[in-house]
């Protein structure tokens, strides 16, 4: 199986295990200026060179024989369930993607018909109820995370734990799991952890958002879109995305951890 989903400078001086809507953008930008002493121009995940990915074959064997030998410092970086499934509904569900059309083809109709959403029109702008349409959209993330159907999770919505388990399961190990809430804090720790060829200023540099502006601002508090039944679904999907990375499950209103991430707790639950 190797390992999906990974990425690793070309001088190997760190590793990243991607996980979707947890500023993998800024986070591949970064790794990029690294080593180049420049951003790359344009989206990093359209990057086919300078950056070594698990989806371009001729890096395959370099990111399994780094990371079988744990020869780099290695890395991945969380975010809060709520937030991260509403960014990925406002993002993937209502907006327009970067080639001008809907994400992943027929997905939107089939939502609109399957669940009633609303989505706010053909290009995302007209008023259209949120709340009910996320937490419709809610049920059937859950519907494709517990069921499989009306089709395979999305790795947008899927669980955390369960991108970040599979570098583990394959034989990956982690020396840091930050957040996305302390980025700054936590990017600069895996700074000092490596051997960059080019210094960073993550203080003056350009936040790297690609699913900005795709799709309407969201137009409430993240706790009202949560109620108690959209909060039982989240325990249902995200549990040990809330147990393992210690974020605060009973209150969608605080977006920050509780205490650090237990690696070692990590390894033990996600490595069977």
């Amino acid at each position: 199986m190797g390992f999906p989903g990974t990425w690793m400078t070309e001088s190997e001086s760190v590793v990243y295990r991607v996980v979707p809507k947890c500023a993998c953008s800024t986070i591949g930008q970064i790794m990029f200026y690294t080593d180049h002493g420049k951003f790359f121009e344009g989206d990093i995940h359209d990057s086919t060179g300078g950056l070594h990915k698990w989806s371009q074959a001729e890096s395959q064997p370099l990111i399994e024989a780094n990371v079988s030998k744990h020869k780099s410092v290695t890395f991945t970086c969380v975010r809060n369930p709520y937030t991260r499934i509403l960014s990925s509904f406002f993002d993937k569900i209502c907006g327009i993607q970067r080639n001008g059309k809907r994400y992943r083809g027929n997905l939107v109709p089939l939502l609109i018909q399957k669940y009633g959403i609303e989505v706010g029109g053909p290009d995302g702008t007209e008023e259209f109820d949120q709340i009910k349409s996320f937490r419709r959209f809610l049920l059937f993330a859950r519907d494709t995370i517990r069921f499989k159907k009306p089709m395979d999770p999305d790795i947008h919505w899927s669980a955390m734990s369960g991108h970040i388990a599979t570098f583990i399961v394959n034989g990956g190990k982690y020396d840091q799991i930050f957040f996305t809430e302390k980025f700054n804090d936590g990017m600069q720790k895996v700074l000092n952890a490596m051997e960059p060829k080019h210094e960073v200023d993550l203080k003056g540099m350009p936040r790297f958002n690609e699913s900005e502006g795709h799709g309407p601002k969201r137009a409430h508090p993240v706790e009202d879109y949560f109620d108690d039944l959209s909060m039982h679904l989240m325990w249902e999907i995200y549990r040990k995305d809330f147990q393992l990375f210690k974020y605060d499950f009973d209150n969608p209103a605080n977006k920050l951890p509780k205490s650090e991430v237990d690696l070692k707790e990590v390894h033990r639950r996600l490595g069977d």
